[in-house]
């Protein structure tokens, strides 16, 4: 297949990881948690303080320990979701602390905002795992936000979700509450029902939340995304290779660290490195090097026979205009063209990160229903061809009444719900509505026939009650 991408190769992803390794053995990574920190001494590891000396073996060994795909199972078994290879899902924005209204207004985000994108996500034909954070609620508690935001999207949406690694408590929370939906502990080790963003704290560091979340997740039987996300001239080097190799090293070790907590963890490799605006000094999640780093990503955690991870409809536009929309579709395109496995942030995000729409969710949403109708397969045969009916209709003539277009026309071609084919004279009589304006009507239909899934009344009371229990008498703004 031809592309014009840069194809890495095997003398480049040598160097990257003999780089990798050099990092990795002789300036070692810095992890913030004890119990992280012991398990590395107890594995043979060598340790200064916190940070961790990670030779070429153990990493390797580690490493080969991941499955190069596995499944997250849903509550809905019909829903579950495979992940590595040629499979990938798409999810929501993930972590604003606002939320966009139409025109570029920004308030800060609510617990209904949260449970409103959980529908969304619920109902949506394009989108295939439920997120976690999608927005950062002001209006809940701290030390039970993770409690609220993960039973809302546990019971109020049937696909696999995130999981919640914002601390040790949390995640281990997490495992609990999954437990319960699933029915013991036990069921949850062959088959993971989450899958949780853990990040990095370039350069080379894991924070305690992080380190911590990785163990208490590996053990509890849940995947684990390793990612990392540098700015080059800031947190990383100002090359891309640079970049690549830097990364490289912390994904590496928080990928070991998850096999040592519980060899066979599953774990994806995940980036969303890119470009510091060299004007204002900002990450730009809109700059063509964030695409180019997920296409090196995703060959290098080929490379490692690991699944991947990026981010998708992303941007730096502070409202629903033009510019969202370009670069949120070039950067959901190259990642799902560029074999990415797993796609946070596919739809709604605005602002480099710091804010979240349900508008855009509803339009970059479309954007990747039409990806998906770009890569799905085409047959080529006897009947696709369908020579009869070219012959039958002959030179100047029309197939608008023939049989084969009444039967395959809702379904052969991509049908648009948001994005405008009419005519000028009908759009003028609609009102000359833009997009931002259509999608608005778009949510506020998509939630007024939101109808929650079908779980056993007793499965929400348990759920609300283990919930209750783990929030220690702080009261919870979740409603099952």
């Amino acid at each position: 297949m031809f592309t014009r991408m840069q194809t890495l190769s095997p003398q480049d992803i040598d160097k990257i990881h003999q780089a990798t390794m050099a990092i990795l053995a002789q300036t070692g990574v810095a992890f913030n948690d004890p119990v992280s920190v012991d398990l590395f001494k107890k594995s043979g590891f060598k340790v200064d303080g916190k940070t961790v000396f990670l030779t070429e073996k153990e990493v390797m060994k580690a490493v080969s320990q991941a499955p190069p795909a596995f499944t997250v199972k849903a509550l809905n078994p019909q829903k579950s979701v495979k992940i590595g290879g040629n499979d990938f899902a798409l999810l929501p924005g993930y972590g604003a602390p606002f939320v966009t209204e139409p025109g570029g207004v920004l308030r800060d985000s609510l617990f209904s905002d949260y449970e409103n994108f959980v529908k969304l996500v619920h109902g949506s034909k394009y989108l295939d795992m439920n997120g976690f954070l999608m927005v950062e609620p002001n209006d809940c508690s701290l030390d039970v936000a993770h409690l609220d935001m993960f039973l809302s999207g546990l019971v109020k949406c049937d696909k696999p979700l995130m999981g919640t690694p914002l601390s040790r408590k949390a995640a281990k929370d997490c495992v609990e509450l999954l437990a319960v939906a699933f029915g013991g502990n036990d069921k949850l080790m062959d088959q993971p029902a989450t899958v949780s963003l853990c990040n990095s704290l370039s350069p080379l560091q894991f924070s305690e939340e992080m380190a911590a979340s990785i163990v208490e997740l590996a053990r509890g039987g849940q995947a684990v995304c390793v990612a990392a996300l540098i700015m080059t001239g800031s947190s990383g080097p100002i090359t891309i290779p640079g970049v690549l190799a830097l990364q490289n090293a912390e994904i590496l070790a928080g990928v070991t660290l998850a096999q040592l907590a519980r060899p066979g963890a599953p774990v994806i490799y995940g980036s969303t490195s890119s470009a510091m605006d060299m004007k204002s000094g900002s990450l730009s999640i809109g700059a063509p090097e964030l695409s180019v780093f997920t296409s090196f990503t995703a060959q290098i955690a080929d490379h490692y026979k690991l699944p991947s991870r990026s981010g998708g409809g992303l941007c730096d536009s502070m409202l629903t205009d033009a510019q969202a929309g370009a670069e949120s579709a070039l950067g959901l395109f190259n990642a799902i063209n560029s074999g990415i496995n797993f796609v946070i942030h596919a739809a709604g995000i605005l602002g480099g990160y710091i804010s979240i729409s349900l508008e855009k969710f509803i339009l970059d949403e479309e954007v990747a229903g039409m990806i998906k109708r770009m890569i799905k397969p085409t047959v080529f045969d006897d009947e696709t061809i369908d020579l009869a009916s070219i012959q039958k209709v002959g030179p100047g003539g029309h197939y608008l009444n023939e049989p084969k277009t009444f039967k395959l026309c809702r379904k052969e071609l991509f049908l648009t719900s948001v994005m405008n084919r009419a005519n000028s004279e009908t759009w003028v009589k609609n009102g000359k509505m833009d997009l931002e304006a259509v999608a608005t009507l778009k949510v506020k239909e998509r939630l007024a026939r939101y109808q929650a899934p079908d779980f056993p009344p007793s499965l929400k009371k348990d759920l609300m009650k283990k919930a209750e229990e783990l929030a220690g008498g702080s009261p919870l703004k979740v409603k099952l």
